[in-house]
């Protein structure tokens, strides 16, 4: 789960890391009140979306403060496409306004999960802000999962990048606040960019981007209000909403299937099959009629789906159930759409048989090979 620069922002100043003065609107007539409370000459105003590059596309601006108004007043409710984003954008529902930051220099520091290396890896770099992709390669230090982090680690990071008296201490403070807060908030990713070096030696967080792990958000449920489903697919977040595993891919065939390894080795033969599959979808092996249906209607809602993949391998769940479910979706999609069955497992003659009575259009096999072939088959043809 992605977090908004402003939230993200309060959790670090929450946390002993210097952030900006600033304000967040989400209202048009919120903006004079947010200048007073800064009374500056000049602010840097930022549209509040869950993507990168937003200065490259336009949504951060720095500006007098007698042009905010107006350019606040175009960016709010709109639609925001950066490089990061799809051709459609994000919405634009909440603006931050900052005081602007001196900075002597501005540098990258992140500390992210690394499924390699198998613990959080702390990432600095000399070149932060926009041109980060272009410059030199950060400096990588691995937290050791046994030991943890010691301060002299975060001391010696800066030294790798070039910084040097009070400067260094200054950064060792913030990367081991930033350790820290990756722990107390089961982060995927906390990234500082760039982090602002003032000319007195301290730092400044002038962006900042946190990712959290959805597995650990049951233990966080301030993080989980937090959440900004707006920000999301929407058929992303119906599917979390109804406890489905779901992720949107790019290709025409439908995949709903029981158990996450499953749906991965499904997913690759109908790519050796010439077919590419339209989604990642794990209904989960205890699952019911009710959520099958539910998980088969999301499916038939997205227009690119030509033809649907039901693979199911009935160990604790009943192939029955999930004809079940099958024939309660299918009665409402409202368009034709072809279902290929793959039913093995607990009661599947019994599964098989209420397909057929319940003349569900389709091919059922006992084959993945065979279903991911004609599931590819239905596609082309359509």
């Amino acid at each position: 789960m992605r977090l908004h620069e402003y939230q993200a922002k309060a959790l670090l100043a929450a946390h002993g890391i210097a952030t900006p003065p600033g304000v967040v609107v989400t209202q048009e007539r919120e903006i004079d009140a947010a200048l007073r409370k800064l009374a500056v000459a000049r602010c840097v105003v930022k549209a509040q979306i869950h993507a990168g590059a937003r200065g490259k596309a336009g949504g951060v601006r720095v500006l007098a403060a007698d042009e905010v108004a107006a350019y606040a007043q175009g960016l709010l409710g709109t639609r925001l496409a950066t490089p990061q984003t799809t051709a459609d954008g994000l919405p634009v529902d909440s603006l931050l306004i900052e005081t602007p930051v001196a900075a002597a220099a501005e540098l990258y520091l992140a500390c992210v999960v690394d499924r390699s290396a198998g613990a959080r890896v702390l990432l600095a770099g000399q070149e932060g802000g926009m041109g980060v992709e272009e410059g030199a390669k950060p400096v990588a230090h691995v937290i050791d999962t046994v030991r943890g982090f010691s301060p002299y680690q975060g001391r010696a990071l800066g030294r790798a990048i070039g910084l040097s008296g009070r400067a260094v201490a200054a950064f060792g403070d913030v990367v081991a606040a930033l350790v820290a807060l990756a722990g107390r908030l089961d982060a995927m990713l906390i990234e500082i960019n760039p982090l602002m070096l003032r000319e007195d030696g301290s730092f400044v967080a002038g962006d900042a981007k946190i990712e959290i792990d959805d597995n650990a958000l049951f233990r966080q449920p301030a993080l989980e209000a937090l959440r900004d489903a707006r920000q999301g697919d929407a058929k992303d977040e119906e599917a979390r909403a109804r406890g489905l595993q779901y992720i949107a891919l790019d290709g025409d065939i439908g995949c709903l299937v029981n158990g996450a390894g499953l749906a991965m080795a499904t997913m690759d033969l109908i790519a050796q099959a010439g077919g590419r599959p339209a989604n990642f979808l794990d209904v989960g092996g205890g699952t019911t009629a009710h959520k099958v249906a539910e998980a088969l209607t999301l499916l038939a809602r997205d227009a690119r789906v030509k033809v649907v993949l039901v693979n199911i391998f009935g160990g604790i769940v009943r192939c029955d159930l999930i004809a079940e479910g099958l024939l309660l979706a299918a009665s409402g999609f409202g368009r034709p759409l072809p279902i290929v069955v793959r039913l093995v497992g607990t009661r599947e003659a019994e599964g098989r048989q209420a397909l057929a009575d319940g003349g569900l259009l389709g091919d059922v096999t006992q084959s993945l090979e065979q279903a991911a072939t004609l599931a590819v088959r239905r596609a082309q043809a359509s």
